[in-house]
């Protein structure tokens, strides 16, 4: 059963604060969950493998550490998750990094997939897909459908900010996922919005509306 991983870390929470504010502007915005993605990988990856190597020092031969060639890849969620990318990229710069691209029917209101490209050993690779939003959680399903349905079999998901409720449809849908959120927010409203939330992540990170 995948576990539900929500960070108290006083830097992500300082962090937070700001990216919720409606005065924080773009770029501001872009830096902040740029640094934020950056700080949850590092909690993200403390159970990565290593194994024994020897180094020598300036004084001696020390046994030391390595990670121990764990492929990872990254899979934003288009196009909001783009804005997490280089965060976690900036701790692991070895990544591949794959995209799914999702949109909601206008009338199913079910996420359809427009555009996958996904790294070719999608088998032996830990992929960590990343959204800054677990709204109502169907994008997050459905791009999990789409990496299994190609051969993946280790996941976790990452967000910022998640309602209780997509939390639920995620954890139901994919039991075996790790989801690892900054915040855990109050509900969703009646138009799908996390409350209190931040707004639209995409719009905010890229300056549209």
């Amino acid at each position: 059963m995948g576990k539900v991983h929500v960070f108290d870390h006083p830097l992500i929470q300082h962090k937070l604060t700001f990216i919720r504010d409606v005065k924080t502007g773009t770029k501001e915005f872009r830096e902040l969950v740029d640094e934020v993605a950056t700080l949850m990988a590092y909690e993200i990856t403390r159970d990565m493998p290593l194994r024994k190597t020897e180094v020598d020092t300036p004084v001696m031969k020390a046994e030391s550490y390595v990670l121990a060639g764990k492929k990872i890849g990254i899979v934003p969620i288009l196009r909001a998750g783009l804005g997490m990318v280089e965060g976690i990229l900036e701790l692991i710069p070895t990544a591949k990094v794959g995209h799914i691209g999702l949109y909601r029917d206008p009338n199913t209101l079910k996420p359809v997939e427009y555009y996958a490209k996904l790294p070719s050993d999608v088998g032996e690779r830990e992929f960590i897909v990343v959204d800054p939003m677990l709204a109502t959680g169907g994008s997050a399903v459905a791009a999990i459908d789409s990496l299994k349905s190609r051969g993946a079999t280790n996941i976790k998901f990452m967000c910022l900010i998640a309602a209780p409720e997509g939390v639920e449809v995620l954890a139901d849908a994919h039991p075996d996922v790790d989801i690892y959120i900054a915040a855990l927010d109050e509900k969703l409203n009646e138009h799908g919005y996390i409350v209190p939330g931040l707004g639209d992540a995409g719009d905010r990170l890229f300056g549209t509306k």
